[in-house]
């Protein structure tokens, strides 16, 4: 085990990990209903079973058959639980890369994309990503539960079928306790959460792209990426694990409807897309959840490699026009109303 690696001066992280075998042919996916063999032994299947969904798990050689939604541990995991690696100090700080890693396997279509997975497939991903989140916080060792997914080879994915990964820390990572420093600033110098107060100044604005009952898609005002939009509750939420069934399904209509927007209107781009959750373990690093999606259309330069000064080519309001219309066709497509 490779150990987490810490950048000499920032603090940023480097896990070297071994990457998965490039799957070119869906039909040869190891996610595939009939290859369960390919990977490790399923920790949770959600299966239909007289109009139920049942939460079952592979056992003494016996795989769970017809299942929805199949949840096993990484073959090329990226943190594992063998404490192999020695603490290292500086310059060449390390420790071990402990933790958990999961594949969450959102389809049995192994055709199927997060840009093509069905409402229903998107709220059984929802409820199985929540069951592993709340059972990972009574581990020991986890500190952040990271859960994130890449959608293309261009984004880093090995393999097209759609699936997510959830990952833990025995830390909270850079970039979102950096968020966390500064909601508590502003929190603490106005009263006020600054991702409500974005939300607020936000939702039906120039950059809104999609908003549904609970929730508003936007591209953000500094973005990172071209084309980059943040899913956000429109009502202050901490905890993503406390979201109800009905959260669930609005957040599915919304991540199908966006990602589908962003297929349609950019010409089918890979992208990545990150859940920024609180530590849901009892603490005062609490963060208002929201999801990030981060569109590949088209190389980074100097100044964002080396300096974080980030350069889109298009800007963010014009974005929004572009994904919102798309969005909102695809939202009146899935719910019957074209």
């Amino acid at each position: 085990m490779a150990g987490i690696r810490k950048d000499y001066v920032g603090g940023r992280f480097s896990i070297v990990a071994k990457p998965g075998p490039r799957v070119t042919d869906p039909k040869n996916s190891p996610f595939a209903p009939g290859r369960e063999s390919k990977t490790n032994p399923s920790v949770l299947s959600l299966v239909s079973r007289d109009g139920m969904l049942q939460r079952l798990e592979d056992a003494d050689g016996q795989v769970v058959k017809n299942w929805l939604v199949r949840v096993f541990e990484s073959s090329t995991p990226a943190v594992t639980l063998d404490p192999g690696t020695l603490y290292g100090d500086m310059p060449h700080y390390s420790e071990p890369a402990y933790g958990y890693h999961y594949v969450v396997v959102a389809s049995p279509n192994p055709a199927s994309t997060l840009t093509t997975l069905t409402l229903e497939e998107w709220s059984n991903a929802m409820v199985v990503v929540q069951d592993r989140l709340r059972w990972l916080y009574t581990k020991r060792g986890v500190t952040y539960v990271a859960v994130y997914a890449n959608q293309g080879e261009e984004a880093g994915s090995r393999n097209p079928h759609s699936h997510l990964n959830i990952m833990t820390l025995s830390t909270i990572p850079p970039v979102v306790d950096a968020e966390i420093v500064s909601h508590h600033r502003t929190l603490d110098r106005l009263g006020v959460c600054p991702i409500c107060s974005m939300v607020e100044a936000e939702a039906g604005g120039p950059r809104e792209i999609l908003k549904t009952e609970g929730f508003v898609a936007f591209t953000p005002w500094a973005p990172s990426h071209q084309h980059e939009f943040w899913i956000c509750p429109m009502r202050h939420a901490t905890s993503f694990a406390m979201a109800t069934q009905k959260d669930i399904n609005d957040l599915a209509l919304m991540l199908r409807s966006t990602l589908g927007g962003l297929s349609k209107s950019c010409g089918s781009p890979a992208y990545s897309l990150a859940f920024h959750l609180s530590p849901e373990k009892r603490n005062t690093k609490q963060l208002h959840w929201h999801i990030e999606v981060y569109p590949v259309t088209q190389a980074q330069s100097a100044l964002e490699r080396g300096y974080g000064v980030f350069v889109s080519g298009t800007s963010p309001e014009d974005a929004a026009a572009v994904l919102g219309a798309a969005a909102r066709r695809e939202m009146a497509r899935l719910v019957g109303i074209e």
